[in-house]
């Protein structure tokens, strides 16, 4: 039998909300250690919550009392279908909008609170979840396109998510292998030679990808598929020449591609094959004077039937707070006032 949902009551001018949750055991979860999670949620939505017993009062602003009896009321949701609720997951609760696909939570309002079902993306290791609303948009078109854009700054999660919905599309064997390349630029400062063979030169500018691969996969099958050459991690410039079909195909850091790389790296998808290209056009580290390929590929193929782009912003960064308010900074003084 399924848990009956707690009903938030009708949220007017400053009045407090009154929210009743049914099982006092999921409710001990929803609030963490030492109401850890209320606190989370109280800090940001700039609300007091005091609990007793299996009742949570909330009070603030009319607005602010109203969102969080909608984060409670997903969060709930979510202990009741047997997942955990942690930091990322309030987070994720707080950012993405009360829209669009939804299980209905019994109300007293008007009409029934929607708690949205979450979209999850399947690995050997975890189940990954979008946590932003421009998230939940990117990872619709890597589901659903064969060629998709992910532009905005670092701490956005573009190059985890592609290489999370490569991951899932491969154990599903939707596509055959996974090919993760990136232009080998340095970033501002000059490494000179790399003692090694090939793979020991390229490998220093491929660890994000490494990285990545490694929260979805076992260590051990990781490796397999690597030597199996199932999994793919190459420089750009190894792509010249080759038609990459039943592939998923992620080019990361692709600002510091040139305008002929760019066109070159495209013009390589075949049948059966999805590609997504992301980076950040803050972040360039080509020569001066040369043009980004990723700046000129926006530029070219925006409206184009069939090519996502999707677009993060700071208030999208999901490591850290601080980063957010770094890249805020950054980008005021970049565009300061008339």
């Amino acid at each position: 039998m399924a848990t009956q949902a707690f009903t938030p009551p009708p949220v007017e001018n400053n009045a407090d909300a009154r929210l009743e949750f049914p099982n006092n055991r999921l409710l001990i979860d929803l609030c963490g250690a030492f109401d850890r999670n209320l606190a989370q949620i109280e800090t940001a939505q700039d609300v007091q919550i005091l609990r007793r017993g299996n009742v949570l009062d909330v009070s603030g602003d009319a607005d602010a009392v109203d969102r969080t009896a909608k984060t409670l009321s997903k969060l709930y949701h979510r202990l009741e279908s047997g997942k955990p609720v942690e930091s990322g997951d309030i987070d994720a609760a707080m950012r993405l909008p009360f829209n669009g696909a939804a299980v209905a939570v019994k109300s007293t309002r008007s009409k029934d609170t929607p708690v949205e079902q979450a979209m999850e993306i399947k690995t050997r290791k975890k189940l990954v979840e979008p946590r932003t609303a421009a998230q939940h948009s990117y990872v619709q078109d890597l589901t659903g396109k064969e060629l998709i854009f992910g532009i905005g700054p670092a701490g956005t999660g573009k190059t985890y998510l592609a290489v999370a919905v490569a991951v899932s599309k491969f154990i599903a064997g939707d596509v055959d292998r996974i090919i993760l390349a990136r232009p080998a630029v340095e970033a501002g400062e000059r490494l000179g030679f790399l003692p090694g063979d090939m793979k020991d030169k390229v490998d220093p500018y491929m660890q994000p990808l490494y990285d990545a691969l490694s929260d979805f996969l076992p260590g051990k099958q990781l490796a397999k598929l690597l030597d199996d050459r199932l999994i793919e991690i190459a420089p750009l410039a190894f792509m010249r020449g080759r038609t990459l079909s039943n592939a998923f195909v992620v080019l990361d850091e692709a600002q510091n591609t040139t305008s002929m790389q760019m066109k070159m790296f495209l013009t390589r998808l075949g049948r059966g094959s999805c590609m997504a290209i992301t980076g950040d056009t803050t972040q360039i580290d080509l020569p001066r004077g040369a043009v980004s390929g990723l700046i000129e590929a926006e530029r070219l193929l925006t409206g184009i039937p069939g090519i996502g782009f999707s677009y993060f912003t700071a208030s999208d960064v999901v490591r850290h707070p601080m980063v957010a308010k770094i890249i805020d900074a950054y980008d005021k003084n970049a565009k300061p006032d008339d």
